[in-house]
């Protein structure tokens, strides 16, 4: 089990613990005040095993197929998992904006899958890759909107409606790229799925 891989494993286990933390807080005797705080930890703390689990098997020649596999599966899984937290609780966003990014990541995933198992590779999309980044940074954005609420200078109806709105962005965005990778691929997905 290389570190890498280790990294990249953690990162699967922190989305249960962030999901833990912010449903449970006040059972767990974390107080509203220094709620925030422990969650950016926790989604900091992913984000940076992100970076070094790549930065570690390119340095020390590591990478492995698995590795390839379970990557941007741990990215999904936690950001998804924060997105779906914050149904509830605090923050509750529709669930049906969640469905979007859920949706599109399954559907991507299953094409690159059935592609790939038909000997054709769909790569990835800059659109993709900029749609993860706008995923992680509307989940901080939340988290930040939660200091000055834990700290009274927020209404919980500003906090609500800020939150919505960050997350319908990237919902729209969402789409957009689901669209974009699908019509960009559509000859090696035709290819794929017509081949005997």
């Amino acid at each position: 089990m290389s570190a890498p891989l280790l990294l990249t494993l953690s990162r699967i286990l922190l989305g249960p613990i962030f999901l833990i933390v912010y449903l449970y807080y006040d059972q767990m005797g974390i107080t509203l005040l220094y709620l925030p705080y422990a969650l950016l930890f926790l989604a900091g703390l992913s984000e940076l095993s992100d970076l070094f689990d790549g930065f570690l098997a390119r340095r020390h020649n590591k990478v492995t197929e698995l590795g390839k596999l379970l990557d941007p599966m741990a990215d999904s899984i936690f950001r998804l998992t924060v997105l779906l937290a914050f149904t509830q609780g605090l923050i509750q966003i529709p669930l049906i904006l969640v469905c979007i990014f859920f949706y599109r990541d399954t559907i991507i995933s299953t094409l690159r899958t059935v592609c790939a198992l038909r000997g054709v590779a769909l790569a990835a999309r800059t659109s993709g890759k900029i749609k993860a980044v706008i995923q992680a940074v509307i989940g901080f954005f939340i988290l930040i909107l939660m200091i000055p609420y834990s700290l009274g200078c927020m209404e919980i109806t500003d906090l609500r409606a800020l939150s919505f709105y960050s997350v319908l962005i990237g919902a729209i965005y969402t789409l957009f790229s689901g669209f974009e990778y699908i019509y960009a691929n559509r000859n090696y997905i035709q290819k794929a799925l017509t081949s005997k």
